[in-house]
C-alpha cells in the first residue's frame, strides 16, 4: 500500500487520540466506586435478609407474648371468682370448701407460671426488637452510603463520558481526511491490537516496544517514503520519521 508520507504520520496523531480513548474508557471501567458499590448492594442484601427475619421474629413474638396475656385473662377470672366464694362464706361444705382453696391455690401457681412465661416473652421481644432497630439502622447507613457512592460514580462517568466525547470530536475530522485505504487498514488492526499504528523511533517499534533486525531496518530504509511499512514482529503500520534512526 502506498500513502502520502503526511497521511502516515497523521496516523500518530488518530494512534494518540485512540489511545487516550481507550484510557478514557479504562479509567471509566476501574473507577474504585465500582467496587464499592458491588460490595454495598451486597451488604445492603445481607441486611435486608436479616431484617426481614428480624421482623418476622418480632411480629412472631409480639403474637406469642398476646397470646400469653389471653391465657392469662380467664384464668386470673376463675381465680378472682374461687377467692370471692372462699371468702365470702357461701360455702358451709368443709370439704367442698377444702376443694375449692386447693383450686384457688392451684391458680396461682398457674398464674406465676404463665406470668413467668409471658416475662420471658416479653424480655426476648424486647431483645429481638431492639436487635431489629439495630439491622434497620445498618440498612440506613448502608443505603446512604451506598447513594453517596453512586453520586460520586455518576459524576466520574459524567465527567469522563465528555472527555471521550471531545476527544471523538477532535478525531473525527481528522480521520476524514485520511485516505480510505490507509484509515480502513488502521482501524483493522486497532480492532485486533488495539494500536494501529506507531513511530519507528532509534530502530525500536512503538507499538510492541521491539528492537528490530538490521535486516528489516535495511529493508525499511530502502523503501520509499510513500510506501507503507509493517512492523516484522507485531505488524503495526510502522511512520517514519527523522527519529526513526535509518
Amino acid at each position: 500500500m502506498l500513502a502520502d508520507p503526511v497521511d502516515q504520520r497523521t496516523l500518530l496523531t488518530l494512534a494518540d487520540l485512540d489511545s487516550e480513548v481507550a484510557r478514557v474508557q479504562h479509567a471509566a471501567r476501574s473507577l474504585p466506586q465500582h467496587k464499592v458499590i458491588a460490595d454495598l448492594m451486597a451488604a445492603r442484601q445481607r441486611v435486608t435478609d436479616e431484617l426481614v427475619a428480624s421482623v418476622t421474629a418480632v411480629d412472631d413474638l409480639g403474637v406469642a407474648v398476646r397470646k400469653a396475656e389471653s391465657d392469662l385473662v380467664p384464668v386470673r377470672a376463675r381465680l378472682e371468682r374461687d377467692q370471692q366464694r372462699v371468702s365470702d362464706g357461701s360455702i358451709s361444705d368443709g370439704k367442698v370448701l377444702r376443694s375449692l382453696t386447693e383450686e384457688v391455690e392451684h391458680l396461682k401457681r398457674r398464674i406465676n407460671s404463665l406470668e413467668d412465661d409471658e416475662l420471658e416473652l416479653m424480655g426476648r421481644l424486647e431483645d429481638a426488637t431492639a436487635h431489629r432497630d439495630k439491622v434497620a439502622a445498618q440498612k440506613a447507613e448502608i443505603e446512604s452510603r451506598l447513594r453517596d457512592e453512586v453520586a460520586a460514580r455518576d459524576a466520574a462517568v459524567k465527567k469522563l463520558s465528555q472527555e471521550a466525547k471531545d476527544l471523538a470530536a477532535t478525531r473525527a475530522p481528522i480521520a476524514a481526511k485520511m485516505p480510505a485505504d490507509l484509515l480502513a487498514l488502521y482501524e483493522k488492526l486497532r480492532a485486533s491490537s488495539g494500536m494501529g499504528a506507531a513511530l519507528l523511533r532509534a530502530g525500536r517499534c512503538g507499538g510492541c516496544q521491539l528492537q528490530l533486525t538490521l535486516s528489516d531496518l535495511d529493508s525499511y530504509r530502502r523503501a520509499p517514503a510513500d510506501q507503507v511499512i509493517r512492523c516484522a514482529e507485531c505488524d503495526r503500520i510502522l511512520v517514519r520519521t527523522a527519529e526513526s534512526g535509518l
